[in-house]
């Protein structure tokens, strides 16, 4: 594969959304979060709600119990049918040309793709907090508790279905914390790896 696709993981708070938003935009490349609900949605019937009560997720134990009998075996959960939906829809997307992939195990399943840079973004407690607060007008507590359910909800549901540990340095090419570099130097530094084509000859497969 000539192109080359970035998958950045993510701590809850991080900047890690604005980071891939801001990369495809300097890049001018397209790039895919949200919208990879949208159409796990559309791929298995569902409504976006229902998808996105399982998106990264496996903790809800009632999305967890319901059975999908739409487009795949009765015996398959509804986290299963949702995880493997978004898999073909990610390999689908890398085959296109070049993008930014937002969570969702991308890593793991472009894992034998050689043009590619793994990133995990992370950042202080404090700096996520704040980010949290400022967004969702929510307050202090209440971040602190959607930062702890969201990042064990990805923890979770990354070492479900990967061979990987969330966030580990013998995971991921790049760990960058936002914190001590700052927004600005972390997108530089990611374009000039994409630019110059390094790290991506490196494989993060054991």
């Amino acid at each position: 594969m000539e192109h080359k696709i970035i998958t950045i993981g993510r701590q809850f708070g991080s900047g890690g959304h604005d980071i891939a938003e801001k990369l495809s935009q300097e890049l001018g490349i397209p790039m895919y979060d949200r919208i990879l609900v949208n159409k796990t949605a559309i791929k298995l019937g569902l409504t976006e709600g229902t998808v996105e009560e399982v998106d990264e997720s496996i903790y809800n134990t009632f999305r967890s119990a319901y059975r999908y009998n739409g487009l795949a075996p009765h015996h398959v959960s509804l986290n299963d049918c949702t995880f493997q939906a978004q898999k073909e829809i990610i390999q689908n997307l890398a085959k296109k040309g070049p993008c930014i992939i937002v969570g969702r195990c991308a890593d793991y399943i472009l894992r034998d793709y050689s043009q590619i840079i793994h990133i995990f973004i992370c950042a202080s407690k404090n700096d996520r907090i704040h980010r949290i607060m400022e967004r969702y007008g929510i307050s202090k507590k209440e971040a602190e508790l959607c930062i702890k359910r969201t990042d064990n909800r990805r923890r979770h549901y990354y070492e479900t279905y990967t061979d990987h540990k969330w966030g580990s340095i013998e995971t991921y090419q790049l760990l960058l914390n936002i914190s001590n570099l700052g927004i600005p130097p972390t997108l530089n530094l990611i374009k000039h790896i994409y630019t110059d084509s390094l790290l991506l000859t490196c494989s993060t497969t054991p």
